[in-house]
């Protein structure tokens, strides 16, 4: 399936989907694409909050975009990496089947199938700004990775258990 389809499917069983993934083999490189897709995108959604905060502060916007840039897209991965191995170690010490890749699948794909709601909150923090309305979908699109998430993970102890 396309990416774009297999991220409407999780939103409908995230089970389902990591099961899929799993089934296709482990391939880092996949896991890779994911993670960086994520980072990418969530890259292009600050942009909107950086551009607004720019105007209003009279600040250099390339010079905000470059900083995202780094932490985002040089940054985030390495640290995106780190959590997905202390998740691995975390349900072995549980006694919890689990491999290192696919704990790693597990977040990476949580992280990019949450990416529309990432979008939509970029774009509300660029025209709205700070609110109850960017809280608020800041506070679904946590609600919806760390379902998709542990939902993820649940279904990657499953083949292995």
């Amino acid at each position: 399936m396309p990416v774009t389809s297999d991220i409407t499917a999780t939103y409908r069983g995230p089970g389902r989907v990591m099961r899929r993934l799993l089934a296709m083999g482990a391939r880092e490189d996949r896991a890779l694409a994911f993670l960086m897709g994520f980072c990418v995108i969530a890259f292009i959604a600050q942009l909107p909050r950086l551009s607004r905060e720019a105007h209003l502060q009279g600040q250099d916007l390339s010079m905000m975009m470059a900083g995202a840039l780094m932490g985002s897209v040089f940054i985030l991965p390495l640290v995106l990496y780190l959590i997905a191995g202390i998740s691995h170690l975390v349900r072995r010490a549980l006694g919890r089947a689990s491999t290192g890749y696919s704990a790693r699948l597990a977040l990476f794909w949580s992280l990019l199938a949450s990416t529309p709601i990432l979008l939509l909150y970029g774009l509300i923090g660029g025209f709205l700004g700070q609110g109850p309305a960017l809280q608020l979908v800041g506070v679904i699109w946590i609600v919806m990775f760390l379902w998709f998430w542990i939902a993820s993970l649940r279904a990657t102890g499953e083949g292995a258990e």
